[in-house]
């Protein structure tokens, strides 16, 4: 497959075991054990997708995905510490699309990279012959070739996890969406509960990009015990 991947872990022994299990799978490997060593390859070489340590020597993976998403939307996963709630939220609010608990089993995160890979070039790339260009959803625009969103004529930048969950909710066209569907449809994994956390923060992410209230929201809507619609 030959996509490249960056890997940012103070933990050499973590960063060399998972650059491994990576090139085995046919990945292209870039490897840094400090943030400053970081922000040079990510200014100055393209990649498909990031693997960022919370705790860094010099900074952190927070930093390193604020710096990513400032010029770039490749999926970031972030390797956060056994139990720390706050850094997932954290992460995920900051333009993270996924995090890993350390200690983590290598191939699991090889199955999570490759999730996010192929999540990342079905939804923003826009390469299939037979999809809409465009879908419209009362005030909201989604352009699927350009990953662009607009509502209400203002443009609204997403990352490609956002924009993927979006799209989702729209094709729907006001039908409520279960949190396990959503996730099979944006991740393609297998759905586990502790996912679920993961989409109540992006959702929450989208609310706040689209200026929009959790306690009376006008476009995405919490169906409680059952998932989310979108309305427009």
């Amino acid at each position: 497959m030959n996509e490249h991947i960056l890997i940012v872990d103070d933990e050499k022994e973590i960063a060399d075991l998972v650059a491994l299990y990576l090139e085995n799978e046919n990945f292209t490997v870039r490897k840094c054990y400090c943030a400053s060593e970081a922000a040079k390859y990510i200014a100055n070489e393209s990649f498909d997708l990031a693997i960022l340590d919370v705790m860094l020597p010099d900074s952190s993976g927070f930093k390193l995905c604020q710096l990513i998403r400032k010029n770039h939307n490749y999926p970031v996963i972030m390797l956060t510490a056994k139990g720390e709630e706050t850094d997932k939220i954290t992460g995920l609010t900051l333009g993270a699309d996924d995090y890993i608990t350390k200690p983590f089993l290598p191939l699991e995160l090889v199955a999570r990279v490759k999730a996010q890979i192929r999540r990342f070039k079905r939804y923003n790339t826009g390469n299939s012959d037979d999809e809409e260009e465009e879908i419209v959803h009362g005030g909201l625009v989604l352009n699927i070739r350009t990953h662009e969103c607009t509502l209400n004529e203002k443009p609204i930048p997403l990352t490609a996890t956002e924009f993927a969950i979006l799209k989702v909710l729209c094709q729907q066209k006001g039908k409520v969406v279960s949190a396990e569907e959503l996730f099979h449809l944006v991740w393609g994994d297998e759905y586990f509960s502790k996912n679920t956390n993961t989409i109540t923060v992006h959702i929450r992410h989208l609310r706040e990009k689209m200026g929009d209230s959790f306690e009376n929201p006008q476009y995405i809507k919490t169906v409680w015990g059952v998932g989310y619609k979108i309305e427009g």
